[in-house]
């Protein structure tokens, strides 16, 4: 029986940026968009505040784009402060490589093994589902949903007890199934 685990986001990750104002290198986002427009031409940003002096800086979401080619709903969900847009947009690989950013997921996920008692079975076959591309060590997943050590999840890889056809060293961020055979 395939079992079901889903890593999903309990708020937004930080945003690693350096401070103009300060010596910090992380900052917040609280899902405001800023959205300026000159003439037919719109500019948007998602405004997010340094965690060392409060701060606002804003990263480029949209720049000199026609407003004519631009959906009305996403311009609605801007002028929202629309939360889930902000999320989105943050994960998104342009955006973050236009603003020179990377993400800190650290505190910002969790693991939902269902609940389902495993540990009375021989072998446990464990489908893992990103809910969003969250980066995190497969061994780390393994070591929270089991409440075994990681040292103790390196062990069962090396003896043979613990299976994927996925690399399970270095971080993923896409799903991906195991096996733990006691």
């Amino acid at each position: 029986m395939l079992e079901n685990w889903v890593v999903a986001p309990t708020c937004l990750p930080l945003v690693l940026r350096r401070c103009h104002a300060c010596a910090s290198d992380r900052f917040r986002a609280n899902g405001k968009f800023r959205v300026n427009a000159n003439h037919k031409l719109l500019d948007a940003w998602l405004l997010v505040l340094c965690t060392g002096c409060g701060e606002t800086a804003k990263l480029t979401v949209l720049e000199r784009m026609n407003v004519r080619s631009l959906r009305p709903e996403l311009l609605d969900r801007m002028h929202d402060n629309d939360l889930d847009l902000a999320a989105e947009l943050l994960q998104d690989p342009a955006v973050r490589r236009r603003n020179r950013i990377a993400l800190d997921w650290a505190n910002a996920w969790h693991l939902d093994t269902g609940g389902s008692d495993h540990l009375d079975r021989d072998a446990i076959d464990i489908s893992v589902r990103f809910a969003a591309r969250i980066p995190v060590r497969p061994v780390r997943l393994i070591a929270e949903g089991f409440g075994l050590s990681r040292a103790e999840v390196e062990r069962l890889i090396t003896e043979g007890n613990l299976v994927s056809a996925v690399r399970l060293s270095g971080k993923l961020s896409g799903d991906f199934t195991f096996t733990l055979k006691r």
